[in-house]
C-alpha cells in the first residue's frame, strides 16, 4: 500500500499544479491579450511596441569635408530617444539601404513577414499586433553633388509616375513612356545612332527600375497602414502618399532664410542708411547638368534664394544694402535666382565667381568693400575663406564685435570665461559722403583726409561675415578663429526625442495633437499631415560650446582646441 499510495499522491500533486497553471494562464490572457478574427490570441505587453527604422546608407567619406547632418549620426540619437520613451532595445530595428530598390524590398519583406506571422514576436516572445508597430522610413532620394553638400536631412520629394492615395499601384508602362518622351526631348543630338540608342536604352532601363521601386515602396507602405501599422516618413516625402506623420528636418528655403536673418541681425541692417549702406554678396551654387548630361532640377536653388530674398529683399529695395557686383539691386525679385547662381561642379568655380564679383578698380586699389557673403553651405564657405585671403582681406568676424577676441572665444568654448559684447560703432554717413568737415581749416582738413583715407582702406579690406550650413568638422576651426562667421545644423537630439514620442503615441492608438512640435501641413501633395519640425540651429563661435560640444556632436579636438 505504501508503494501504491505514493504514485497516487504524486499524480494528485501534478494535476493540482496543472490546474493552477491553467488558471494563472487564463488570468494572464484575460489581462494582456485580445482575440483575433481567426480565434488566435495576440498577447501584448505594457511596452510601447516595435519600431523599425529604414534609412539611406551614408556614402564613403575619405575626409572631414562632410556635414554633421548624416543619417549615421541621427540613428544613435533616435535609438536613445526611443529607449527613453519606453521601447525595448530588442524591439528597435534599423536597416540601411544604398538604393531605393533595395530599401523598397527590405520594407516589403518586413511588412509581409510580420503579417504572415513569421516574425511577429518581440525579444520577450510576446506576440506584437500590427497596430503596435511603427515604420520610420527615410526614403532614398537621389541628390546631385550640390544638394548633398547640405547634408542628408534636407527635405526632398520622391517623385512618382502615377502614385495616388486611392490607387493600388503605379502604372509602369505610362512611367516608361513618359521617361522615353522626356529623354527624347531633352537629350542632345548625336550623329552616332548606335551610341544614342544605347544611351536611351540605359536611361529607359534606369527609369523603369526607379518606377518599379517607387511602386513597390508605396504599395508596401499602404499595405502596412491597411493592416494597422503606422508609417512615419523622415526627411523626404513621397508624392501622392499620406503617412501617419512626417518629420521635416530642414528645407532649402529654411536654410537660405536662416543665413539671411543672421546677417540682418549681426550687421544691424535696421540701422543702416542709404548714405552708408552695407555690402552683401549672395552665392547660389548648384549643379547645372546631371551625370547623364541632362539639365538638373533647379528647384532647390530657387527655393533657397526665395528664402534669402524674403529677408533681404526689403533692404535692397530701400537702398541700405547693395551688391558690389551689381548682381542684385532694388529692382530684383525672388525670381532672379539666376543672377547669383553658378555651376559649382566645375573646379575652382567659386573662386572665379568671387574674384569677378569683388574685382578691384585697378591693381593698386584697395580690396572692394564687402560686409557679408552668404555662401549657402560649409563646402562653399571654405572656398570663400581661401579666396578672401588671396584677395587681401584681413581680420576676422571677431573684429565686427571688438570686445570678442579670439582668446576670449577659445576661453568661452573651453568653459573658462563668458563673452562680453558691445555694438560696433558705424556712422550713419560713410566718411566719403560726410560734408561736416568743410568748415575746418585746410591743414586740419588735410590731416583728416589722410586719416580718413587710411580708415577707408582698412574698412575696405576688413574681413566680412561668411555664412554656411552643415557644420562640417573641417570648418569648425575656421568658425573658432572667425574666418567663417556662422554655420547651421538641425537639432538632432530634439528631433529624435519628438519622433520617439510620436512613435509611442501612435503605437498606443493616440493622436499627436498633444505634441507642441507637431502641426498639420501639406506633405507630398496631401493636406493635414501631422508634421514634426523644429527650428534650425545657428552656430557661431559664441555658442559653439552649447550647440555642438556639450551635446556631443563634436569634440574639443574637432574644434582645433
Amino acid at each position: 500500500m505504501v508503494f501504491t499510495r505514493r504514485p497516487a499522491a504524486v499524480l494528485t500533486a501534478i494535476v493540482a499544479a496543472c490546474a493552477m497553471a491553467i488558471s494563472l494562464t487564463a488570468c494572464t490572457t484575460d489581462a494582456n491579450s485580445q482575440d483575433t478574427a481567426d480565434d488566435q490570441t495576440t498577447v501584448t505587453s505594457s511596452a510601447p511596441g516595435v519600431v523599425a527604422m529604414f534609412t539611406p546608407s551614408d556614402g564613403i567619406t575619405l575626409n572631414q569635408q562632410t556635414p554633421l547632418n548624416k543619417w549615421a549620426k541621427l540613428t544613435p540619437n533616435l535609438t536613445k530617444a526611443l529607449t527613453s520613451a519606453g521601447f525595448k532595445k530588442g524591439d528597435i530595428s534599423h536597416t540601411t539601404s544604398d538604393s531605393l530598390d533595395k530599401q523598397s524590398r527590405a520594407i516589403q519583406d518586413y511588412v509581409v513577414n510580420h503579417l504572415s506571422g513569421s516574425n511577429t514576436t518581440d525579444d520577450a516572445g510576446i506576440v506584437i499586433s500590427p497596430d503596435n508597430i511603427t515604420l520610420l522610413v527615410a526614403p532614398v532620394v537621389e541628390a546631385d553633388a550640390s544638394t548633398r553638400q547640405y547634408g542628408d536631412y534636407v527635405s526632398q520629394e520622391l517623385s512618382t509616375a502615377d502614385t495616388a492615395e486611392g490607387s493600388d499601384s503605379t502604372d509602369l508602362s505610362d512611367s516608361s513612356n513618359s521617361s522615353d518622351s522626356s529623354d527624347s526631348s531633352t537629350g542632345s543630338d548625336s550623329t552616332d545612332d548606335s551610341s544614342s540608342d544605347a544611351s536611351k536604352t540605359a536611361g529607359d532601363s534606369k527609369n523603369a527600375a526607379q518606377a518599379e521601386a517607387v511602386d513597390r515602396l508605396v504599395s508596401s507602405l499602404k499595405l502596412a497602414k491597411e493592416s494597422g501599422m503606422h508609417v512615419v516618413l523622415m526627411g523626404n516625402s513621397i508624392k501622392g502618399y499620406k503617412p501617419d506623420a512626417f518629420a521635416r528636418f530642414s528645407d532649402a528655403q529654411a536654410i537660405g532664410k536662416l543665413q539671411a536673418e543672421k546677417i540682418v541681425s549681426k550687421l544691424e541692417l535696421s540701422k543702416a542708411s542709404k548714405d552708408n549702406p552695407k555690402y552683401i554678396e549672395v552665392l547660389m551654387p548648384y549643379t547645372a547638368v546631371d551625370e547623364s548630361g541632362e539639365a538638373s532640377d533647379s528647384t532647390f536653388v530657387q527655393e533657397a534664394f526665395r528664402g534669402i530674398w524674403q529677408v533681404l529683399g526689403a533692404y535692397y529695395q530701400k537702398g541700405v544694402v547693395e551688391s558690389p557686383s551689381g548682381t542684385l539691386n532694388g529692382n530684383s525679385t525672388e525670381d532672379d535666382w539666376q543672377s547669383v547662381a553658378y555651376d559649382a561642379s566645375k573646379e575652382g568655380s567659386t573662386a572665379k565667381v568671387l574674384d569677378a564679383r569683388l574685382a578691384k578698380a585697378d591693381e593698386h586699389a584697395s580690396p572692394t568693400r564687402i560686409d557679408g557673403i552668404i555662401a549657402m553651405n560649409d563646402y562653399i564657405a571654405s572656398e570663400v575663406v581661401t579666396e578672401l585671403d588671396d584677395l587681401g582681406y584681413t581680420g576676422s568676424a571677431a573684429d565686427i564685435n571688438p570686445q570678442i577676441t579670439i582668446s576670449g572665444i577659445v576661453g568661452n568654448i573651453t568653459g573658462k570665461k563668458d563673452l562680453s559684447r558691445s555694438d560696433v560703432p558705424d556712422p550713419i554717413k560713410s566718411p566719403e559722403k560726410d560734408d561736416s568737415a568743410d568748415s575746418t581749416d585746410s591743414a586740419d582738413t588735410q590731416d583728416d583726409s589722410t586719416a580718413t583715407d587710411k580708415t577707408d582702406k582698412t574698412k575696405d579690406s576688413q574681413w566680412p561675415l561668411v555664412t554656411g550650413y552643415g557644420a562640417y568638422v573641417s570648418n569648425i576651426p575656421s568658425i573658432v578663429n572667425g574666418k567663417q562667421w556662422m554655420t547651421g545644423i538641425e537639432d538632432r537630439q530634439t528631433l529624435a526625442e519628438n519622433i520617439a514620442e510620436a512613435c509611442a503615441l501612435l503605437n498606443k492608438g493616440q493622436t499627436l495633437t498633444s505634441m507642441s512640435s507637431v502641426r498639420n501641413t501639406e506633405v507630398g501633395g496631401k493636406k493635414k499631415v501631422p508634421t514634426i519640425s523644429g527650428p534650425l540651429l545657428a552656430v557661431s563661435a559664441s555658442n559653439l560650446k552649447v550647440t555642438l560640444i556639450d551635446p556631443g556632436y563634436i569634440s574639443l579636438a574637432d574644434a582645433g582646441l
